[in-house]
């Protein structure tokens, strides 16, 4: 989401804009920036996101009182333990999502697990600020009724500042008024007085959900399958096509030899990796061996 500041006073907008572009941000700073990204995320930043890279990381230079890019990234380079590579990574992470979004999936899902015997486990690897997970959850708790309760979505995501607003699983309220209103009774607290406008979603969705930070390039998973079902959609598009294919060979062993993997509407996997299969609409099965 975007946020724009308000000013009542023209001039002083406008001495607010100049004062944003006393960073000094060269081309090799950006380069910089894009190669460290790479390493750090697989994360692959075009040449176009210049502006968004500038206004992101702008904050983390002014944090630091710093005035040139470059002094940032060398300070970073000489330390590559240090918490501020978090919210390095954190400020070039996209986080668009909301509930239920590509709907087609959902039903889908419902079908693949509604005759299950035994618990279902399902992992969401780009959970963002948790729309995605909750509505897996919600899922479950539709389709499995009482036996939902044996079910599990472990939530993960690099991005450790959209994890902790997930945690708190609470929304503005007309985010989640685009829901129908039998969801919405279910499965969340309007809040009243200070947390009016707000809505948060209720014990029994929160409780079905394990929310982990975990990066897709890391040697090791915190996560162990096997899974009826990965989510891993729209964070392929930022990744190149080497990297892509590594996760999903990773993503193989972990999948059931039933499950599926959903993927986002921009994402084709069949021209990446041999080890699935399309089955419909960006859903794909493990491929036979």
């Amino acid at each position: 989401m975007t946020q724009q500041r308000e000013g009542t006073d023209a001039g002083q907008w406008a001495s607010s804009s100049q004062i944003e572009r006393d960073l000094v941000l060269t081309d090799a700073d950006f380069t910089r920036i894009r190669e460290l990204i790479y390493q750090r995320a697989g994360i692959v930043l075009a040449e176009h996101k210049r502006e968004m890279v500038y206004s992101r990381l702008a904050k983390r230079l002014r944090h630091h009182g710093l005035t040139r890019f470059s002094d940032y990234l060398s300070r970073l380079e000489r330390q590559p333990d240090a918490k501020e590579w978090e919210a390095f990574t954190n400020a070039l992470t996209t986080n668009l999502t909301a509930f239920f979004r590509e709907a087609h999936h959902f039903p889908l899902l419902a079908e693949h697990i509604k005759h299950r015997t035994g618990p279902v486990n399902i992992w969401c690897a780009a959970a963002s600020t948790g729309e995605e997970p909750y509505s897996i959850a919600m899922t479950l708790l539709e389709t499995l009724g009482p036996k939902a309760s044996q079910a599990k979505v472990v939530a993960t995501d690099i991005d450790t500042e959209a994890l902790q607003k997930a945690r708190t699983g609470v929304y503005p309220l007309e985010q989640v008024n685009k829901l129908d209103e039998v969801r919405i009774k279910r499965f969340f607290q309007k809040g009243t007085g200070r947390r009016i406008g707000l809505a948060r979603v209720r014990p029994e969705v929160s409780e079905l959900v394990e929310f982990l930070p975990l990066n897709l390039l890391a040697p090791k998973w915190p996560v162990k399958g096997p899974f009826d079902a990965i989510f891993c959609r729209n964070i392929m598009i930022y990744f190149d096509k080497d990297t892509q294919a590594k996760i999903l060979k990773r993503f193989a062993p972990l999948l059931k030899p039933d499950g599926i993997l959903f993927a986002g509407h921009s994402e084709n996997f069949s021209y990446i990796s041999s080890e699935f299969k399309l089955r419909g609409q960006t859903v794909y099965t493990l491929a036979p061996k």
